[in-house]
């Protein structure tokens, strides 16, 4: 506690002393210098650990968090099931698992499902003629399940309409193909899905393509649309197939610069079915390249000519029969042979040695 001695209290204090009678009437100027000093002295407690502010005390102690260090002396092994069960309930901590579980993600589907089946002479027959009336009501009667995909896509996609994605999706149609031909294999992955990249892919190694769109012949239109869950209903696909009546040059030529298929000069007309997919359910899906549907009906194409390396394989001649007269004059010859050998050998050693002068 802080306490000041006051002048009454030290003016008893002299009084009381007989031995200074004198200090009572002259006043506090002849006090003797130890009190003198005590009028002066003030006893102060001072704390070096409490803060100079005691504004915000409780802003200041919820910094610090009290922390339960573990035991780093204690194994694991003297720990018993029950205390270890306890303990990790405790912090909230789940049991670990026996399995190892790895996220994935699903890009694209593996297939088509429900795949359109172009009608037989597409291309070739007018809407005017038997076949090409059956041909258009069989595609209305396939229309309602297509206008119903459409809803659903719609549904996700707001912006998506049926009669201007053919012009979308023959803008992603050529730019595949462009980048296919330039064999950029990472920019083409922004127009093809992870299926169809291996397809188009295949076998463009050691190969120079040319590939030029020209024009379309009858404006591409979609003819098909499906949508599906994949393990949840909440993960939805969307695949809807255009009709592409186009003209196109293509040549293929190998690493030797010989020309394999196509040509640079003609123009050929096609027709294709190209479906089109898209993960609806993701918010920065698009819409990409997935497969080109083939029907059965249309015949199967010669394959490319390939060139190979001819490597000419040497004939060995067979050996030649000996006549009886033959075999005896080669033996002879090859009992001769050593015996000249040898004269040789000593001839050298004769003419070596010292001759006497007589």
């Amino acid at each position: 506690m802080e306490k000041l001695v006051s002048a009454k209290t030290c003016l008893k204090f002299v009084q009381m002393m007989p031995s200074v009678p004198q200090a009572a009437s002259s006043g506090l100027g002849i006090l003797a210098p130890a009190l003198q000093n005590m009028l002066q002295m003030q006893q102060v407690r001072h704390r070096q650990t409490k803060h100079w502010k005691p504004e915000f005390k409780r802003l200041r102690k919820q910094k610090f968090v009290k922390i339960e260090l573990p035991n780093f002396r204690e194994k694991p092994e003297d720990i018993s099931k029950e205390e270890m069960r306890s303990r990790m309930k405790e912090r909230g901590v789940l049991p670990p698992r026996p399995w190892m579980e790895r996220p994935f993600h699903i890009s694209c589907t593996g297939g088509i499902f429900e795949p359109y089946v172009p009608p037989e002479g597409d291309g070739k027959k007018s809407i005017i003629s038997s076949t090409g009336a059956k041909q258009k009501l069989e595609f209305l009667e396939k229309k309602s399940k297509s206008m119903l995909a459409v809803r659903k896509i719609r549904s996700y996609d707001e912006a998506f309409s049926s009669d201007q994605f053919g012009a979308e999706a023959q803008e992603i149609y050529v730019a595949a193909h462009t980048q296919m031909a330039a064999k950029e294999k990472y920019k083409i992955r922004e127009y093809v899905s992870e299926r169809c990249y291996p397809e188009m892919m295949h076998n463009v190694k050691d190969k120079t393509i040319h590939w030029r769109f020209l024009q379309s012949l009858e404006p591409p239109r979609v003819v098909h649309a499906r949508c599906t869950e994949v393990i949840t209903k909440e993960n939805q696909f969307a695949q809807v197939t255009v009709r592409f009546h186009t003209q196109q040059m293509l040549a293929i030529y190998d690493r030797f610069g010989r020309l394999m298929h196509g040509s640079e000069i003609l123009t050929k007309d096609v027709l294709e079915y190209v479906v089109f997919e898209k993960h609806i359910s993701n918010e920065y899906g698009k819409w990409r390249l997935h497969d080109k549907i083939i029907p059965d009906w249309l015949p199967a194409k010669q394959p490319s000519p390939i060139t190979y390396r001819l490597i000419e394989d040497v004939e060995e001649e067979p050996p030649k029969e000996l006549s009886a007269g033959d075999e005896a004059k080669q033996l002879e010859a090859g009992s001769e042979q050593p015996k000249e050998q040898l004269q040789l050998a000593s001839a050298p050693e004769r003419s070596s040695k010292p001759t006497l002068a007589i």
